[in-house]
């Protein structure tokens, strides 16, 4: 197979696109997110769907702040030693979340590895306080590995979130480039963990970072083993020049033959694409699992 010259891999095709920010929602989000004093994964990660999800009236909370212990090789979000722990901030996400009228909230944190409990306590203050301001609202939580500490998990999942997503992001072999501080088989033991428990276990890939297709096959069977029921699968894109390369560029066409790959071997839901994200769209992923047919983004 020829490899891509670098210039073809410097020209973004023409499926990939989002969409520029503005109009009403986008703004009544802004000000919602501003006015609490909150982060955003959209912002902080420089996700290419912040225009349209935030126009969509939606955006994904970032809590315990907005610096990450960890220097993952595909993430923008800043790297360093976060220097304060703001436990005011549940309640925050809870007004942020009521105000919005979210009928499904996503929520993500960045690692805190420098706290003995890498930020549990405060994972399951948010869901509390955001069950108890939207009771309505159905709660997905994408965490870190928390060292691969089961207690740590077991704190989120005594708060009863609805969803527990924690993506796996690549393949065995590219782990330990694009995330140096995690491990592919502990993020594997964390998922199998979270489904034994009952949880709705969800987990994300993303394509074009350096795998290889009989890769992605392996890796996707190692996440159905494990329990995950939802799977997002989405182009790498690279934020900076500080960053991993993108690979290739992953066509719709092999997209749509992964969702089915993944479809056949038993996953509940399957979004696949090149603009796909973890938290894309994460009210209509969870469609096809019992007990969320209903979902819809606003009460």
């Amino acid at each position: 197979m020829n490899e891509p010259s670098p210039s073809s891999i410097a020209r973004k095709p023409s499926w990939i696109r989002s969409r520029l920010p503005g109009g009403p929602a986008f703004a009544e989000v802004r000000n919602i997110v501003e006015n609490n004093r909150l982060h955003t994964v959209c912002q902080s990660a420089e996700c290419p769907n912040m225009g349209e999800c935030w126009a969509r009236g939606t955006a994904t909370f970032m809590i315990l702040g907005n610096v990450c212990t960890r220097a993952c090789g595909f993430c923008a979000v800043a790297t360093g030693r976060p220097t304060e722990l703001d436990l005011d901030e549940p309640r925050r996400v809870a007004q942020a979340v009521a105000l919005m009228k979210l009928r499904h909230c996503v929520i993500t944190s960045v690692n805190r590895d420098e706290l003995l409990e890498g930020g549990a306590g405060v994972w399951a203050a948010t869901i509390r306080a955001v069950k108890e301001a939207s009771p309505k609202t159905s709660l997905e939580t994408l965490t870190g590995d928390f060292k691969g500490k089961k207690e740590l998990l077991f704190q989120v999942l005594e708060a009863r979130p609805d969803v527990y997503n924690h993506n796996l992001e690549t393949v065995e072999r590219m782990s330990r480039a694009v995330r140096p501080q995690a491990s592919y088989e502990r993020s594997l033991q964390v998922l199998a963990w979270a489904a034994q428990e009952g949880a709705v276990t969800k987990s994300g890939m993303m394509l074009g970072i350096g795998e290889r297709k009989p890769e992605i096959s392996q890796s996707l069977r190692r996440l159905h083993d494990a329990g995950v029921q939802i799977l997002t699968l989405g182009q790498y894109l690279q934020p900076g020049r500080q960053y991993l390369p993108v690979d290739r560029w992953v066509t719709p066409e092999e997209f749509a033959e992964w969702k089915a790959f993944a479809t056949d071997l038993g996953f509940t839901s399957v979004s696949s694409g090149p603009m796909v994200r973890s938290s894309y769209h994460a009210d209509e992923s969870v469609k096809l699992v019992p007990g969320f047919e209903g979902v819809s983004l606003k009460h």
